[in-house]
């Protein structure tokens, strides 16, 4: 149906060429508001009718006439009408929807993908620091991020995925003081342990079980092992230094222990403080004294960020000399852009959308040739945890969170990211454990995992008693394929591609779920419909290619999203 829209589509263009010279460039299809109207509509008179000053009704039935003689339509479609002021809806023949089967079996796992190009892009998402375990907020980051690189894979892009951490700072250093704390003896509550509210060293302190945990391995002198780095422990309870490089490269290894059960993969981990330490960050500030955009007051420097839509000017670097949050995020993104990367998506928390104007200030600012709007941002809310109807706030491990592996270990990878993508980054989302482990329909991932196992029991026994090849469904006759049902279910494995190229651009994983729920509510009402496994060969072989279709894209749906598409449940 793809290539026949692409025929439509031309025959269009060319009908509103021959009405108004240029007006064909903006040939375009809708889909109908009320499915009973038709398959394709579009709005082209009504949006010419002004400028050429007619009346747009009249205009349509001028267009309807052209449209019913251009050989595409004569061929695929079965009728052309005209409602209100002048849309005009599209009902295509049944062999027109048929297509769309063919094509979906000859594409297999490419179908709705479009040629690669040499576009590059990179993905920033996840970056916890390595100072715990990572929570259920990381993981939803790790879900969308890992969602939408594929999602724009699917649309030609040249994705790097990277994960950028903090490796010191004062965050880093409380969570060695912490470790050798544990590791002299120590717990929270003993009064040597920071509880001082007035102290800035006490707060944060970290009290999860981990902090035992390595601890004890930093005594025992064992070795850890990450994506990006490796450190032997010393067991000397009085090198702090020591214990800290053992601490963060700990959590880092039990990082990539969530990332691997939670199958996300990146291509580069980026430390912050390679920023200090090759000297961008000096260099990022010096573009922008040399561009004129920073002054000194009260002994701090400022950006003249106000001049880029900021609503007001910010501290770069303090009077004690350090440097604010923003500004190593400034030069960390003149890294991304001069590493060639066009596209930049950044996925991140809603705390962070006070850091959005002042890093895109001080990219303008700093006048290397990036433009405006670079990076893109893609903010979520946190998660509530609800088991057994209470909400879940702590893990014993983590001491004061739920954490990802705790959510996959109670449901499952494919529930966490199924659920996590199933609203909008920016709403409140409230996972619910006791739904993600149902089976039943209610359970969302449950009920399109189903529809495909349901779909892949029918082509086995198919298999078994025939001896059938899913390969020789490709060029079977369609023609049996009549009913609503049928129809309906053809209609949106065609409008998969388009769902696709939509949600790539608003970067909107929750877009696929929506379809795959769709989908297979549809398959579900088909299969309730007509029995497939019938006498009847030309029947049965036109039903299981239909049926085989929707699996395929039912499976190229989930692994967009990182969910499996299990073949029995």
């Amino acid at each position: 149906m793809l290539s026949v829209k692409i025929e439509l589509l031309d025959a269009l263009a060319q009908a509103l060429e021959k009405l108004v010279p240029g007006a064909g460039a903006k040939a375009a299809f809708e889909s109908p508001k009320v499915a009973a109207h038709g398959d394709l509509a579009t709005t082209a008179a009504m949006q010419l009718a002004k400028p050429l000053k007619l009346n747009p009704r009249q205009l349509a039935e001028n267009l309807r006439t052209a449209l019913l003689a251009a050989p595409p339509f004569q061929a695929w479609v079965e009728s052309v009408d005209i409602a209100g002021p002048g849309f005009i809806n599209i009902k295509l023949k049944p062999e027109a929807k048929q297509q769309i089967v063919r094509e979906v079996l000859a594409q297999a796992a490419s179908f709705g993908c479009q040629p690669a190009t040499e576009r590059k892009m990179l993905v920033e998402f996840v970056s916890a620091n390595p100072t715990g375990p990572l929570h259920v907020g990381h993981g939803r980051q790790a879900a969308l991020g890992d969602a939408i690189c594929n999602l724009f894979q699917t649309q030609g892009w040249s994705v790097y995925r990277e994960f950028y951490y903090n490796d010191a700072g004062v965050q880093i250093g409380t969570l060695a003081t912490s470790t050798q704390l544990r590791a002299q003896g120590f717990k929270p509550g003993d009064d040597c342990w920071p509880t001082d509210p007035d102290n800035p060293a006490s707060k944060g302190f970290y009290n999860g079980d981990y902090i035992a945990d390595i601890a004890a391995d930093f005594l025992a002198k064992k070795t850890v092992r990450s994506d990006d780095r490796e450190y032997t422990a010393s067991g000397d309870v009085d090198a702090l230094d020591d214990i800290r490089l053992f601490a963060v490269a700990y959590l880092r290894h039990e990082q990539d222990l969530d990332l691997k059960a939670f199958a996300v993969q990146f291509d580069n981990y980026y430390l912050e403080s390679s920023l200090y330490l090759s000297g961008k960050v000096d260099a990022a500030v010096k573009k922008l004294q040399d561009a004129g955009k920073t002054y000194a007051l009260d002994g701090a420097l400022w950006l003249k960020s106000t001049d880029y839509g900021d609503d007001k000017d910010r501290v770069m670097r303090k009077g004690d000399g350090t440097y604010t949050y923003f500004v190593p995020d400034v030069a960390y993104h003149i890294t991304k852009w001069e590493r060639g990367f066009e596209k930049v998506i950044n996925i991140q928390g809603t705390d962070h959308h006070g850091t959005i104007a002042r890093v895109r200030a001080g990219l303008q600012a700093a006048d290397v040739g990036i433009p405006q709007g670079f990076p893109d941002y893609v903010l979520h809310t946190m998660v509530r945890v609800v088991k057994g109807g209470e909400e879940v706030k702590i893990s014993k491990r983590a001491g004061s969170y739920v954490t990802l592996r705790d959510l996959i270990e109670w449901t499952s990878k494919d529930a966490v990211r199924f659920f996590l993508l199933s609203r909008k980054p920016d709403t409140e989302y409230t996972f619910d454990v006791d739904l993600a482990v149902a089976k039943n329909n209610d359970n969302p991932v449950y009920y399109v995992q189903y529809a495909h196992a349901r779909i892949c029991s029918v082509l086995a026994a198919w298999r078994e008693k025939d001896s059938g090849d899913i390969a020789t469904l490709k060029d079977v006759d369609l023609t049996p394929l009549q009913s609503p049902q049928a129809l309906a279910l053809m209609l949106l494995l065609a409008k998969y591609p388009d769902m696709l190229t939509a949600a790539a651009v608003d970067f909107a994983p929750h877009d696929v779920t929506f379809y795959l729920r769709e989908l297979a509510a549809c398959y579900h009402s088909y299969y309730d419909a007509e029995r497939i496994l019938v006498d009847d060969e030309t029947v049965k072989r036109a039903r299981l290619a239909l049926v085989a279709a929707t699996a395929q894209v039912l499976h190229n749906g989930l692994a967009v999203l990182g969910v499996s598409a299990p073949q029995k449940m």
